[in-house]
């Protein structure tokens, strides 16, 4: 009926319902990511190149991805900082006693 396309369809219908957290996929405008978070209406994916984008799972046009995902650096903690040194010795206040 439809041609080429519904096989399209069969094919995107099949590629959402198997989506799962840790998949490697490819997104036409973003590229390659990985999933992140799915749920029924949404779904975030984290992408190589553009980072984290969240989008509606029903509209979403995604292709599961060849090979492994690269691996991701851990986010650094950003070092504590150091308090401000303080004066051991007596201080000269004006006025006080």
């Amino acid at each position: 009926m439809l041609g080429p396309y519904s096989t399209f369809l069969d094919e995107q219908e099949a590629v959402l319902e198997n989506l799962s957290t840790g998949q490697y996929i490819k997104h036409f405008q973003y590229g390659c990511g990985v999933i992140t978070e799915s749920k029924l209406d949404r779904t975030t994916i984290d992408f190589d190149a553009h980072g984290i984008k969240i989008f509606v799972t029903s509209l979403m046009v995604v292709e599961l991805a060849e090979g492994t995902p690269p691996k991701r650096r851990r986010a650094k903690r950003p070092k504590p900082a150091k308090p401000a040194p303080t004066l051991s010795g007596r201080v000269f206040v004006p006025g006080a006693k």
